[in-house]
C-alpha cells in the first residue's frame, strides 16, 4: 500500500511544483509524477538528515521540504526533458 501512497504523494507535489515555477513546464503527465515521488524522496532524506523527520502532530517542515525538492527535481527535469526533446521555443 505504500507504493500507492508514493503515487499519490508524487502526483500533488508534482502538480504543486508545477503550479509554482514560472512559464509552462513542457513534461507530460507521468513524469511529473515521477519527479514529484522523487522530490518527496529528496525531502524526506534533507528531512531525516536535520533530523526533523519525526516530529509529533503534522510534520510541517518534512512536508515543506518535499515540496522545496518536488520544485527542484520538476524545475530540472523539465530543463532536461526540452532539452533531449528539442521543444523549447527561442526567443527571437
Amino acid at each position: 500500500m505504500s507504493w500507492l501512497w508514493a503515487i499519490i504523494v508524487g502526483l500533488v507535489l508534482g502538480l504543486i511544483a508545477k503550479a509554482i515555477l514560472p512559464g509552462k513546464q513542457q513534461i507530460p503527465l507521468w513524469l511529473t509524477t515521477i519527479f514529484g515521488i522523487i522530490g518527496s524522496i529528496l525531502g524526506n532524506a534533507v528531512a531525516a538528515w536535520i533530523g526533523v523527520s519525526d516530529t509529533r502532530g503534522i510534520d510541517w517542515t518534512r512536508h515543506l521540504l518535499q515540496l522545496i525538492g518536488a520544485v527542484v527535481i520538476v524545475g530540472v527535469g523539465d530543463m532536461l526533458w526540452t532539452s533531449m526533446r528539442g521543444t523549447r521555443k527561442q526567443k527571437a
